[in-house]
């Protein structure tokens, strides 16, 4: 199943814009790096199995550049995605 984007974005501020077209493409990257994943799973044609990961794998790399963008604009999300790394090291090393 497909996310929706979560949010009108015509109703976004202009201060806060660009951020949430940067998440919604992530959001598309990942439903489609999901699907293809999936597909590839069931495809019994194997040429079709090798391509649709490829696809995916390309998918991963747009993922990469949203990031990049959202964390070149958005000082919190970078905060926010250290705090979540340091809260999995802590965990991990229990």
């Amino acid at each position: 199943m497909l996310s929706k984007i979560p949010i009108d974005l015509e109703k976004i501020t202009k201060e806060n814009l660009d951020k949430e077209i940067l998440r919604a493409g992530i959001i598309a990257e990942l439903d489609a790096i999901n699907l293809y994943e999936q597909m590839a799973a069931l495809a019994q044609n194997p040429d079709i199995k090798v391509i649709l990961l490829d696809i995916a794998k390309e998918e991963k790399t747009h993922v990469g550049e949203f990031q990049a963008l959202l964390l070149a604009n958005d000082a919190e999300q970078v905060k926010e995605l250290a705090a979540g790394k340091e809260e999995v090291e802590e965990e991990l090393s229990k």
